[in-house]
């Protein structure tokens, strides 16, 4: 690899997702002598029409350059299959690619952070910055913002799906209330629905490393992306002629490329553990055993359902021909209106047991992590459960082009398993990454996914707009079964209907079924967890790198446990947090 000339900044963040931009932009609009350098492997998507207009995220969850696709190990959990966990990767990161999904964790969440020896990071530190990010536009409640940056709004259309499910809800699910706001910070069980000068933002900017004189991060090394992004499947030994260029950094760099780039970037700048660093011929700088670990994500599944004709769905946008895109595509430019404001995702439920019947139902296998996780923290859902109006599902046969579908969808918020992240090549940044997701690897975690299928199912079946349950969006359960999926027909259960009685045998299929299909939910957090250097952490709380200078992380990798809910939220919280801390020690005030 040959060098080309260097630039110098102030900062320089190693990544361009959610955390870097909120933090270099409050930096840069605090102090307009600082010079900031923000660079981005991906490319920009501001305005372009596929990723402002929202209905559009399912189709750009199809390969694309504003994605990365981790390819994780075969795993006997998963009956043999690799998932596979797609990640933002343009300016912006995650939050141009996303579902469009508000939800905030649960105070506890961060409370738990903040027992790891983490002060400023408890949820009387943190909630403030959620509000201070916030223009909350749905109501005018005091438990959140209404002056920030960042808009949030119910979708474009009150569908007729959503007032379906929660007239079911609150006639079926007698044990829970509906709620006007489940981002409060607060309730479970209930359902409810600037230009800086000085900021310079470089994408299609891969970062290679972190440049080091002594243990001080002095710089970055990076490749342009558009020209080498192919350079998968080259070792070191091919990759003479790849031009390298490098900035410098004055007072800090921030790694901030996510659950899989910082540790990568960590470990091909020798920080990580030295056992494997060795492995690879990366000179160890520091032995931290923690980069790459405690990876955690929540695993989401997608149940299939017909629908009445008359449904307001998403189907033709998601999946129709352009001719059938262009009635909704004409209606949202001119009045930002309609189903293309819409992202089909507008109720649902984080969910918890509460009766004694739910907890049989969870079983033994569960009962430990019930006393280890949710006992003491009534604010902590099993999981989040809801609708989306579409077909969901990957199996195509199922999906006929002008009918009508509803998913269920739901994920686990706290999965006990837990996998791990690391390099394969100690120089390629393109050399795909080596992946345990551990997806559920613990009983316990199929135990939970059992309990919210038959709860989702039972709500879905009862709703109006019912029209039967597809053959692949359901477990294959034995020959003669009562659990089996119904076909197609023509109306719902009455709300009275006893719930469906399942078998050992019915239980088994549900949970093979989910081996089958379980997949991420694009909330990957946890590789450079905020722990004592001491059980495996990576940063300490004011995200320093152990064992260097002048190197911090900031990006949802820094979560030290899993937050119940999705993750933009926190991800957002955790750049306003760095934001402070940075300027703290910077001496900039009015951040």
């Amino acid at each position: 690899m040959s060098a080309s000339a260097t630039d110098t900044f102030d900062l320089i963040f190693a990544g361009g997702g959610t955390t870097a931009c909120i933090c270099a932009g409050r930096l840069a609009a605090a102090d307009p002598s600082l010079r900031i350098l923000l660079l981005e492997a991906g490319p920009h998507t501001r305005n372009l029409q596929t990723h402002i207009q929202p209905a559009r995220y399912f189709r750009n969850l199809a390969v694309n350059e504003t994605l990365t696709y981790q390819i994780g190990n075969p795993s006997k959990a998963l009956n043999g299959r690799a998932p596979i966990v797609p990640t933002g990767r343009c300016v912006g990161g995650g939050s141009a690619v996303n579902f469009q999904m508000y939800t905030r964790a649960s105070p506890s969440d961060y409370d738990d952070w903040e027992k790891f020896g983490n002060p400023g990071w408890s949820s009387k530190d943190l909630i403030p910055l959620a509000n201070k990010a916030e223009n909350y536009q749905v109501n005018d409640s005091p438990k959140h913002g209404h002056s920030g940056p960042l808009k949030i709004s119910v979708g474009g259309l009150p569908t007729n799906i959503d007032a379906d499910y929660l007239k079911v809800a609150s006639a079926y699910d007698k044990d829970r209330s509906l709620l006007d706001d489940v981002a409060d910070f607060g309730e479970i069980n209930g359902y409810g629905d600037s230009t800086n000068e000085n900021l310079v933002v470089k994408d299609r900017c891969c970062v290679v490393r972190v440049i080091f004189e002594g243990n001080r991060a002095i710089g970055v090394e990076y490749v342009d992306d558009a020209s080498n992004r192919n350079n998968s499947d080259k070792d070191q030994k091919d990759q003479k002629d790849i031009q390298i260029s490098r900035a410098m950094a004055e007072k800090c760099v921030i790694v901030s490329g996510g659950a899989f780039g910082s540790p990568a970037i960590l470990e091909r700048s020798g920080i990580g553990s030295k056992n494997h660093l060795q492995e690879l011929d990366v000179p160890v700088l520091v032995d931290l055993p923690g980069v790459g670990e405690n990876y955690q994500d929540h695993n989401l599944v997608f149940t299939g359902f017909y629908a009445h004709e008359n449904a307001h769905t998403m189907d033709d946008i998601f999946r129709g021909t352009d001719d059938v895109v262009k009635p909704h595509l004409d209606q949202w430019l001119q009045s930002g209106t309609g189903l293309m404001a819409h992202n089909g995702i507008d109720v649902g439920i984080k969910l918890r047991p509460i009766a004694k019947k739910e907890f049989v139902e969870l079983g033994e296998e569960f009962k430990k992590t019930w006393e280890g996780v949710y006992a003491n923290t009534p604010d902590k859902p099993v999981a989040w459960s809801g609708v989306i109006n579409a077909y969901a599902g990957a199996d195509t046969n199922d999906y006929k082009a002008g009918k009508r579908y509803i998913s269920g969808v739901y994920y686990l918020c706290y999965p006990v398993s837990i996998g791990h992240v690391h390099i394969r090549d100690g120089q390629n940044p393109y050399m795909p990454l080596e992946f345990e997701t551990g997806y559920l690897d613990e009983p316990a975690d199929l135990a939970s996914l059992r309990w919210t299928y038959k709860h989702s199912r039972e709500l879905i079946r009862r709703m109006a707009h019912y029209r039967g349950e597809t053959p692949s969006g359901h477990p294959k359960f034995p020959e003669g079964s009562a659990a089996a999926a119904r076909g197609e027909c023509d109306g719902p259960e009455p709300i009275e209907a006893e719930d469906i009685v399942y078998t050992e045998e019915d239980d088994r299929a549900i949970d093979n079924f989910h081996r089958d299909v379980v997949n991420t939910a694009w909330h990957s957090l946890g590789t450079c967890a905020m722990k004592p250097r001491e059980q495996n952490g990576v940063v300490d709380s004011s995200l320093n790198v152990y064992g260097v200078q002048n190197l911090k992380v900031a990006d949802m990798s820094i979560a030290p446990k899993n937050v119940g809910a999705n993750t933009y939220n926190t991800a957002i919280v955790i750049g306003e947090r760095a934001a402070l801390i940075l300027a703290g020690e910077l001496g900039i005030k009015g951040v």
